[in-house]
């Protein structure tokens, strides 16, 4: 190998070394080797491997700059260098504007010098070979030192060998074993290529798992001794993280199920990553104010009955609901209360949010009110039963005294709020219902119905984990109140209370 201020010389073919010295003339004659040169500032051998050869190229360089731009100018060193370059370049049959191997300059110094290295012995090779060297050599109580000695090669030559990263010729090894007393097989060995094992795991996937392809993306967390994975938002435009695979497709149609994933690292292990099964759009803000703390907030959007049945199955840490009509004293929080063991569960304050009707831009069809969904020219699409929307609704209807087969599209199921509010947007139907979140989201026009509490609900046990802890204070923090605020309306004076 050829670079400007450092040389290599070889002596066993396949090893080298690098010299520093204090000036940059360099000489090539067959192998390279400097002619009337000064004693080297520093040296040192390398063995073939091409990455050992940059890491101890780094520590050569180091050397360089410091020597020589502690004694010469800058623009000398640069001119002798650049010199040097073009003369290998030549020499090797390589262009000096594009070089064999380019490296980016180093930041030990404010320079612009750009060092360079070049491939010049073909000896090159990278060989996974296991040696037991080092055993056999202590065994016998022959020093490196002497081994080297005998064996015609450097004492570092031998460390080399013995650490893996240099294999010998030939020669070399009939040599270390005639003197070892032992053979060439008993001194080194071929690693046995390990066929590589897939790791997979049984999980439970929840959300909405109709239909999901072999090879689909999941995320991944751990609650309760279980493995629970989430399909990523399919309306995304970019590629979302990622911890495993399903080997098999899902045709299952139900509301979660076992599956075989293949695993795709240990991200899922965090002990900062919590799962939160909710429908607020604005999870995604909360989630990212936990990410600039360093905890994991990943998201099944669930509807409001459904999360709360994924808590009562230990399946997700928090659920989020906004079925209780009021969170005004703890009689409002009953028909929550009621899935759970006396004294189990924590509710916590997240939001107050306006629910009603969503339509199209400027409203085009002037929808008024819940009476001008049975119009034979709206069109709707509803929530699966369960939600909290769709509970809005029927009560709107039966108060109303409006019939459900009377509005256009009622049996129209959509999961979520945020892919309702897209069909409205899209042109699909006129009206759905949903939050104003969903359809300031969107640009779209709000009809308010009713005010409700958003609320958090958890086992009293998940309290003590540091990333739940994390997202209460979240929740308290002024500045995430004023950014919810400001993108999508809610009221978050009481964010973080503890209800029960």
């Amino acid at each position: 190998m050829v670079g400007p201020g450092w040389r290599t010389c070889s002596k066993d073919a396949s090893l080298g070394r690098i010299e520093i010295w204090a000036n940059n003339q360099l000489h090539h004659r067959g192998a390279v080797e400097p002619i009337n040169q000064p004693e080297p500032v520093k040296s040192f051998e390398v063995p073939q491997s091409f990455n050992q050869v940059l890491v101890h190229l780094d520590y050569a360089l180091r050397a360089l700059a410091g020597y020589a731009l502690n004694r010469r100018s800058r623009r000398l060193l640069e001119r002798r260098m650049n010199q040097a370059n073009r003369r290998y370049c030549q020499t090797l049959g390589a262009s000096f504007r594009f070089p064999l191997v380019h490296l980016s300059p180093f930041p030990y110094h404010e320079s612009r010098i750009e060092y360079r290295l070049f491939c010049h012995e073909a000896g090159m090779q990278s060989i996974e070979v296991r040696t037991n060297l080092a055993q056999l050599r202590a065994k016998r109580a022959i020093s490196a030192a002497n081994l080297a000695a005998e064996t015609g090669v450097s004492r570092q030559t031998i460390h080399a060998i013995e650490a893996g990263l240099y294999i010998p010729n030939t020669a070399v090894s009939l040599k270390l074993a005639r003197i070892l007393g032992t053979t060439v097989e008993e001194l080194f060995q071929l690693e046995v290529e390990q066929e590589m094992t897939e790791e997979t795991a049984e999980v439970f996937v929840v959300g909405d798992v109709a239909s999901m392809p072999k090879g689909q993306p999941l995320r991944m967390t751990s609650v309760n001794d279980h493995l629970v994975a989430v399909a990523p938002d399919p309306a995304s435009w970019g590629l979302q993280p990622t911890d495993a695979v399903l080997l098999a497709p899902i045709r299952a149609g139900k509301s979660h199920v076992n599956a075989e994933v293949r695993l795709l690292g240990n991200g899922w292990k965090n002990p900062g990553r919590i799962l939160l099964a909710g429908c607020d759009p604005s999870a995604s803000l909360l989630a990212h104010s936990m990410e600039r703390q360093g905890y994991e907030l990943v998201i099944a959007y669930e509807n409001s009955s459904r999360s709360l049945e994924l808590l009562h199955e230990g399946l997700v840490h928090i659920a989020g609901t906004h079925l209780a009509e009021k969170a005004s004293d703890k009689a409002d929080l009953l028909p929550i209360g009621k899935m759970f063991a006396r004294n189990s569960i924590a509710v916590l304050s997240c939001a107050m949010w306006k629910e009603g009707l969503i339509a199209a831009q400027g409203n085009p069809k002037k929808i008024a009110g819940i009476q001008d969904l049975s119009r034979r020219d709206v069109r709707i699409t509803n929530r699966e039963p369960g939600a909290g929307c769709r509970r809005l609704l029927d009560d709107l209807l039966l108060k109303n005294k409006i019939a459900s087969d009377k509005v256009k599209g009622y049996d129209r199921i959509t999961l979520g709020q945020l892919p309702a509010a897209r069909l409205v947007q899209s042109g699909e139907v006129d009206c759905c219902i949903g939050t104003q979140a969903a359809a300031a989201s969107m640009g779209l026009a709000f009809l308010p119905l009713a005010e409700k509490p958003y609320l958090l609900v958890l086992r009293r046990t998940h309290l003590t984990l540091t990333p739940v802890q994390a997202l209460i204070e979240t929740l308290g923090r002024s500045a995430y109140r004023r950014e919810v605020e400001a993108c999508v309306g809610y009221d978050m004076h009481t964010a973080g209370d503890r209800l029960v």
